[in-house]
């Protein structure tokens, strides 16, 4: 007796291919990498023109310590959520 399979799986080749992620799920990935950059550029800078002189007060500001780094943490909170949300038909 010889068994057949199928092939069950769609193949490109007749344009039945789907994407992973829904269009929703993109949106939602970019906007959580525009958070991310948007905290890489806050915490970015700090260049004092003379090296001779540290100004604390630049360097360990509240924009560089904490807000970004909360919002690089949010912008991968965001990722993960685009990441797992089933994506509607």
């Amino acid at each position: 007796m010889s068994k057949t399979t199928e092939n069950t799986t769609p193949s490109p080749a007749n344009g039945s291919h789907q994407f992973l992620f829904s269009k929703e799920n993109y949106m939602i990935m970019f906007a959580g990498l525009a958070v991310i950059i948007l905290g890489f550029i806050l915490m970015s800078g700090g260049k004092s023109a003379d090296p001779n002189v540290f100004n604390e007060a630049e360097i360990y500001s509240a924009r560089r310590i904490t807000i970004a780094p909360i919002l690089i943490l949010l912008g991968l909170v965001i990722e993960g959520y685009a990441i797992m949300k089933k994506p509607t038909a």
